[in-house]
């Protein structure tokens, strides 16, 4: 038979089963240290858990599959992760990244930046004219990440590949809400994946954990593996098992998310008290066209909405729902809302009456329902 699909091999663990016992379930190996024998040669080749233990190689191998990587590394959270990319960046250097992102990552190299460690230009999401003048060079770094965080705002990976390899940059791709069930950044030309594999990955909301998947296993790459080791910035063994737990149902999760979120876009955009919607699968978004062609497996379970009425109409909206919970993050089995701008705070560009959405496996029905209750409180003051 012809080899098996990405889809099987995940859901198996690519076969993993357990050599002693004939377990079709990886097992956890907790263990932080590994014995030698009596000529102190070690007795399975591991002599300790940091960086990677049996369960995060096991982990590693089935992520490097489904991203199509050289190599894989998991961290202890999807921050841990950008950390360990950023530090790899000379003294001095220059990175560019998005205006629209994850929060978390640009108060990050914002930071950096205030201490000299590195000079940074942040462009629009999307706006390839921007980047190309942006980069430089001396541009070391280029990170984007598509879709961007809150709007969805969609970067064309392989046009971006194209600019930073014309200035020998790497392009780094933050691809959280895109996981690679659906998108595929190394094959369109990124250097290097991450992925908060707290979010879709694993799916479950029990698991902090990031990963760095790589094209090739460069110089860069051998870098990153030594910060890795020397921060010891790894993921526990037995969150590594519930990673590759989630893992395995992955492809139908998203299915299932990105089916239900299309019907509650829609369904948004004809409500009068929904100004606007933003979901890469309309197509009315603007980077619709760019996401067909990237997102092969779904648009995903994330979408946003502005709220007519401001500010005070958006935090009614998120406070009203009853199934949805008001909570931050995304990815998991269970519907979450957000009025974002409390969240980012007073410096933040999203607007004051958005409100973000993370869709679950529950009823499209019920969700439904709930979001246009929910609006209607929101408005009957």
């Amino acid at each position: 038979m012809a080899d098996p699909t990405r889809e099987s091999r995940t859901v198996q663990a690519m076969h993993a089963i357990d050599a002693i016992t004939g377990a079709v379930i990886p097992p956890v190996h907790p263990s932080t240290t590994y014995a030698r024998d009596t000529h102190n040669a070690l007795i399975g080749g591991q002599d300790y858990r940091r960086p990677q233990g049996p369960t995060e190689k096991q982990a590693a191998g089935v992520l490097a599959m489904l991203d199509g990587a050289a190599d894989a590394r998991l961290f202890s959270s999807g921050m841990a992760a950008i950390a360990a990319v950023l530090e790899t960046v000379p003294a001095g250097g220059h990175v560019v990244a998005q205006t629209e992102m994850y929060y978390g990552a640009k108060l990050l190299m914002q930071r950096a930046q205030k201490q000299g460690r590195i000079t940074l230009k942040l462009v629009p999401p999307g706006d390839l004219d921007a980047l190309t003048a942006a980069s430089r060079p001396d541009t070391n770094l280029i990170w984007t990440e598509t879709p961007a965080n809150p709007s969805w705002a969609i970067v064309d990976i392989a046009k971006a590949a194209d600019i930073a390899h014309a200035v020998g940059a790497t392009l780094a791709v933050d691809s959280t809400c895109a996981p690679p069930c659906t998108t595929r950044p190394l094959e369109l030309g990124a250097d290097i994946v991450m992925h908060s594999a707290t979010k879709y990955l694993n799916g479950h909301s029990d698991v902090l954990a990031g990963v760095l998947s790589t094209r090739a296993a460069d110089e860069r790459w051998d870098e990153i593996g030594v910060v890795y080791n020397e921060t010891g910035a790894v993921p526990g063994a037995f969150e590594t098992w519930l990673l590759l737990r989630g893992l395995r149902t992955l492809f139908v999760r998203f299915e299932r998310q990105s089916e239900t979120a299309l019907k509650i876009a829609k369904r948004l955009l004809k409500n009068p008290h929904v100004g606007h919607v933003f979901y890469p699968g309309l197509k009315s978004h603007p980077g619709h066209v760019i996401a067909r062609t990237q997102m092969t497996g779904g648009f995903g379970g994330m979408l946003s909405v502005r709220v007519k009425g401001g500010f005070d109409a958006a935090a009614r909206f998120a406070a009203a729902t009853k199934l949805f919970i008001q909570a931050t993050s995304l990815g998991g089995v269970e519907s979450l809302i957000e009025h974002r701008k409390p969240i980012e705070g007073a410096g933040s560009p999203v607007p004051d009456d958005l409100v973000r959405l993370s869709v679950g496996l529950e009823s499209a029905g019920d969700l439904l329902a709930d979001l246009g209750q929910a609006l209607a409180v929101a408005h009957d003051q």
